[in-house]
């Protein structure tokens, strides 16, 4: 049985990775940041309904030495290692004129520097065991499409995707693949009143939908798939890419603005902080 560790996979996107995999026969290892009866629950589940072994860990991958603490807890516990899935993430919106220092420095340790860590880590660990492994980071279409206020969140992404590049020709020569999958709007709740806008998740999703060109957002499910085709041998000839899942979400232009003709639509306007990628849990 296949061996793969998925940071942030308690709940959202993270959760529908580990599903996803342990559905295809693998043993996890997960983090979590607080929720650790979303992290429990999920063991649980992935057990009795695919047999798979799923430990789990809590862990603030924003901080110095968390990130391979982490790592070496789950290989432990795993025995092997053949995936990483660097999920865990956060998003804060501030524009340029809103800029925070905490803010820059958050999300640089979490979404930046610990993805690189934790690829060092995994790669260390695949090329001393002769692992022709895997490596999958999420994300996000923003890393491509610009958006009002996601200066770092957005320009971080952006990061990712190019530095996987560079680790892809790095890890060839050892038969180790690493990519990106970049998803777009993911539903990751049922119900409640959504961080970036005023009414509720469902009513959010329901209106956000018909303006993706493929008629609906994504779930978690979609971008778990994903990382399963890429950790796959049908994907063994493909390396250093990202592969955005988004329904078409970026092609239009701003599919994210409020309907046409609302006082808030257009470019530059607080009003349009529509953000729904992964979390740090």
């Amino acid at each position: 049985m296949k061996k793969a560790i998925v940071t942030g996979a308690s709940r959202g996107i993270g959760r529908g990775i580990a599903l996803e995999l342990a559905k295809n026969g693998y043993d996890l290892a997960i983090s979590y940041n607080e929720t650790e009866e979303c992290a429990k629950s999920l063991a649980n589940e992935i057990h009795e309904y695919f047999g798979s072994k799923c430990h789990f860990f809590q862990a603030s991958l924003h901080l110095p030495g968390e990130g391979k603490i982490l790592f070496d807890k789950c290989v432990q516990k795993l025995g092997d290692l053949d995936l990483l899935v660097n999920n865990a993430g956060s998003s804060k919106i501030e524009g340029l004129l809103d800029l925070t220092e905490q803010a820059m420095d958050f999300l640089i340790n979490l979404n930046f520097r610990n993805y690189l860590i934790m690829m060092r880590e995994a790669a260390r660990y695949m090329v001393k065991s002769g692992t022709k492994g895997s490596i999958v980071n999420i994300t996000s279409s923003r890393g491509e499409r610009a958006y009002p206020g996601d200066m770092i969140y957005g320009g971080l992404k952006s990061g990712i995707e190019r530095a996987v590049q560079s680790a892809a020709l790095d890890m060839a020569p050892y038969g180790i693949r690493i990519n990106n999958v970049a998803p777009g709007a993911t539903r990751i709740r049922a119900q409640g009143v959504n961080r970036f806008s005023a009414s509720s998740d469902k009513d959010f999703w329901e209106e956000l939908g018909p303006r993706i060109p493929v008629k609906r957002v994504g779930t978690p499910e979609d971008i778990g798939k994903a990382v399963v085709f890429l950790a796959s041998d049908d994907s063994s000839y493909i390396t250093g890419i990202t592969l955005r899942v988004d329904g078409g979400l970026i092609l239009a232009g701003m599919p994210e603005r409020p309907t046409p003709g609302s006082p808030d639509a257009g470019w530059g306007f607080k009003e349009q902080r529509f953000i729904v990628e992964n979390e740090i849990d």
